[in-house]
């Protein structure tokens, strides 16, 4: 497999946003995810690969946690950090009682030691289901990722729950959920 953590090209839309508290990180996390979802079920066998990019503590698995229980997942979000990957069905009723669904798998690479660790656990065929894959510190992997649809930077502010968050959209499928995100915020 080929990809990149670090984008060369520039992003075909961006999202820069400073949040003070936990709740605005919680709010654009929220309508981030309101925006995955529209995408989603307009294109229910689509797949967008997404980026959690920053340092210890900058607040990805918080953004992950907001991201996916907004989503509708009920149960507890846990980080991934010792499992490598978790998994999320999220469930969505549609018009005439149809439940549809689609998976998010959340990565964290950070304690992995090789970069070929996560295909060698089998992960790579998430990354072809309908749904999202997030992956925190995707650097840890070289390279041997998929390409990214999207990348989310985050850095930590003053004090613990200030952070930076840009939101880039790195394919032109994922334009749409960035520019309807910008939209709502």
């Amino acid at each position: 497999m080929t990809g990149n953590q670090t984008p060369q090209a520039s992003p075909k839309a961006s999202l820069k946003q400073y949040c003070r508290q936990e709740a605005e990180t919680a709010k654009l996390a929220k309508g981030f995810a309101a925006s995955l979802e529209r995408f989603i079920t307009q294109n229910p066998d689509a797949h967008l690969n997404i980026s959690l990019e920053g340092d210890l503590g900058a607040g990805k698995t918080t953004f992950a946690r907001y991201l996916i229980q907004s989503m509708g997942y009920e149960g507890k979000v846990k980080s991934p950090t010792y499992t490598l990957c978790e998994p999320y069905s999220i469930n969505k009723t549609k018009q005439h009682n149809q439940i549809e669904f689609f998976t998010v798998h959340h990565f964290d690479l950070y304690r992995m030691h090789d970069p070929l660790e996560w295909q060698e656990a089998g992960f790579v065929e998430h990354f072809d289901v309908p749904g999202f894959c997030l992956i925190e510190w995707p650097e840890k992997a070289e390279g041997t990722l998929p390409a990214f649809d999207i990348q989310i930077q985050l850095s930590a502010g003053v004090n613990e729950y200030e952070r930076s968050i840009t939101i880039n959209a790195l394919s032109e499928q994922s334009r749409t959920v960035v520019e309807d995100t910008q939209a709502t915020q």
